[in-house]
């Protein structure tokens, strides 16, 4: 209710409604093109799956995993990072509510800008706060799949070195697992990228349809194209002097 009447109140203009149509169409459809793309291509989630279950292989046959602990802290500490800024980000978002009239006269004094009204401030003040409460349940999220990998870990039983695949089962459950909170911590990660493009349009409708393009690019040329996914898919790993 709260929003439907913002934009009654707000005299939305038809290029603010372009531009949120553009960002919500362009969020929704990269992560249905990366999950269907990825299937088909190498990109590096697909790539790292690999890499995590030959990791789960060889955590069976050790009997001290420390190693494997020790990995599954450093990510969940990832994890815990965000999500702590995440909260950090989203308090000064509730406070920003309080002084709209003050950020309204600030942004309309920059070059460039649209001068809009307090109730279209609002709306974009709440799309931010909507975008970094689902960053924060992802990451959230994230860090229980993490925690129960943790868990699986000290329950996986040890196998000679000969016939680990005896406990595939074991071994796949753990390694799916790690990559559905590699998916949950890319989602929430993600999110930050659209924040940057979404925070554009307190500037203009224009830069933010920009923006928004501009991080679908680099989104999908770091998935698809990066030289990270080259050196994780290529057999040849001797280094170069690229950057």
């Amino acid at each position: 209710m709260y929003g439907m009447r913002l934009f009654l109140e707000a005299n939305v203009t038809w290029l603010d409604l372009v531009a949120l149509a553009f960002f919500v169409v362009a969020w929704v459809g990269y992560k249905l093109l990366a999950v269907r793309h990825g299937r088909n291509v190498p990109s590096l989630h697909t790539s790292m799956d690999g890499f995590r279950r030959e990791w789960m292989v060889r955590m069976i046959e050790r009997d001290n995993r420390m190693v494997d602990v020790n990995v599954m802290r450093n990510l969940t500490r990832s994890s815990q990072f965000f999500a702590s800024i995440t909260m950090l980000v989203l308090g000064a978002l509730i406070a920003l509510m309080g002084y709209v009239q003050q950020a309204l006269q600030l942004v309309s004094d920059l070059p460039f800008t649209i001068k809009g009204s307090q109730p279209l401030l609002e709306i974009k003040i709440l799309l931010l706060v909507i975008i970094f409460v689902y960053a924060f349940f992802k990451f959230s999220w994230a860090i229980r799949q993490l925690n129960f990998c943790s868990v699986l870990v000290g329950a996986a039983p040890r196998q000679p070195k000969e016939n680990p695949e005896q406990y595939a089962p074991d071994i796949n459950r753990i390694a799916r697992i790690a990559s559905y909170a590699s998916v949950s911590f890319n989602n929430g990660l993600r999110a930050y990228y659209f924040a940057l493009a979404a925070l554009t349009w307190f500037l203009h409708p224009w830069l933010m349809i920009a923006a928004t393009g501009w991080v679908v690019y680099v989104l999908y040329s770091r998935e698809f194209r990066s030289k990270t996914l080259r050196a994780l898919v290529d057999r040849d790993t001797s280094p170069t002097l690229e950057s």
